[in-house]
């Protein structure tokens, strides 16, 4: 497997970074994450680090080398981001839960396959052209997808995240073969809402990853202005054997059997993967309830 690949994150006007990104691989698997701390709710860096690590985590104990059922993982892993997120606000007695979106992609045997859960972006363009991108699960992409107009609600609410009170809403994609050359582009909010889409794509075509996707990022800074979001993104360049030579790219094929790379900081899972279900969350939840109740009861 070989691939090119490029990261930045930069705090923009905020008062600090609360999006986080990484990548990790096997001698014949990858994974791409990009989590955005959600404002508003405590630990949002917390939750994003946390959906990071856990993914990571679960990627590495599944690819060996390869996973054997992409989607599965991408959605289990998710959900294990999601239970720890929650479990975290348990433990810390939190009277609210952390949140986060998460985009994440994984590439292997020359496919891509990713996920996503609120408002973080995968762009996949193809010869400077762009072959899909996923949609944001709030209002305003409620609307574009042509349902009936909400005049009153807020269009940039998000209708779902990792760490949420209910169970997290996801969209997982079909396989897509990669051709030499095809970019994915996986970007926090702080991207995409300063630069429309088809600046993105022509900013990703006709020049190498290290150059284009810093010249994005501040690209949107400018346009963001003083109060600029976090602007985070996290690029792909995917080479054919036959190309490879003439870049700096990673190549996996040198790496042994049960080797494991990874930009992502390592954090303690406890892989306890089989407690995730809805009545292991139900119980999290009711727990930071209680806390909510009694702290009321104490201000009255």
């Amino acid at each position: 497997m070989k691939f090119s690949v490029f990261q930045i994150s930069r705090k923009g006007g905020r008062h600090k970074n609360e999006d986080r990104m990484g990548y990790c691989y096997t001698r014949e698997s990858a994974l791409f994450v990009l989590a955005d701390g959600m404002g508003g709710h405590p630990d949002g860096e917390v939750a994003a680090q946390l959906a990071l690590q856990t993914v990571s985590a679960l990627f590495q104990r599944e690819a060996q080398p390869q996973i054997k059922d992409v989607g599965a993982f991408l959605s289990a892993s998710l959900m294990a981001a999601h239970h720890q997120i929650i479990r975290h606000a348990s433990d810390k007695g939190l009277l609210d839960t952390p949140r986060t979106t998460l985009v994440a992609a994984v590439v292997q045997g020359g496919r891509a396959s990713w996920i996503h859960c609120g408002d973080s972006r995968l762009y996949f363009v193809r010869e400077g052209a762009l072959v899909s991108r996923t949609r944001d699960h709030s209002y305003a992409e409620l609307q574009v997808g042509g349902t009936t107009p909400m005049e009153h609600v807020n269009r940039n609410i998000l209708m779902t995240c990792l760490g949420s009170p209910v169970r997290p809403l996801y969209d997982v994609t079909e396989p897509v073969r990669l051709q030499q050359g095809d970019r994915l582009l996986l970007c926090s909010d702080g991207l995409w809402s300063s630069v429309p889409d088809d600046e993105i794509v022509s900013g990703l075509t006709g020049k190498p990853l290290s150059d284009a996707v810093p010249d994005l990022v501040e690209l949107a800074l400018r346009n963001g202005g003083p109060r600029s979001d976090n602007v985070t993104a996290l690029a792909m360049d995917w080479e054919t054997p036959e190309a490879f030579e003439s870049t700096r790219g990673i190549s996996t094929d040198t790496i042994s059997e049960g080797v494991f790379a990874s930009t992502i900081q390592s954090g303690v899972f406890d892989g306890a993967v089989e407690e995730l279900d809805d009545a292991a969350i139900e119980r999290s939840i009711a727990e930071i309830n209680e806390a909510i109740r009694r702290s009321a009861q104490r201000k009255l």
